[in-house]
């Protein structure tokens, strides 16, 4: 299995939705970092599971959309308590729905909202 990775930080606010969040029910900002994980069996013709660049400029592209917002108020979030496992969730899903990867197999997203806590998630593509 080969597996490609690439990272990001950015700023984005929220505020939990829970009962009895504490003080995580104001909005407050993290310093994200977001790790994309990319893996596949095969290599294809030049030899790449997928071209970094590409990668990186469709990881842009996602953290574009998060970059300074509060997540309550994006649409993708509705009904959900942005949680940093719905986030890592989410932001994967937007990451891989605009790659273009054949070989890529999976994308796995380990989103960091400090340096305590993280969530990952993992989707087949």
């Amino acid at each position: 299995m080969y597996t490609v990775t690439v990272r990001r930080t950015f700023v984005a606010q929220h505020y939990l939705t829970v009962p009895d969040p504490g003080p995580e029910g104001e909005i407050h900002s993290h310093r994200y970092t977001a790790k994309v994980q990319l893996a596949g069996e095969d290599l294809n013709e030049y030899g790449y599971l997928a071209d970094i660049d590409a990668v990186q400029e469709r990881l842009d592209a996602t953290v574009e959309q998060y970059q300074d917002a509060t997540l309550n108020d994006l649409s993708e979030f509705e009904g959900l308590n942005p949680s940093v496992e719905h986030f890592a969730r989410l932001f994967g899903q937007r990451f891989a729905d605009g790659l273009d990867a054949p070989a890529v197999e999976s994308v796995t997203v380990k989103l960091r909202e400090d340096d305590v806590a993280w969530a990952s998630h993992e989707r087949a593509v």
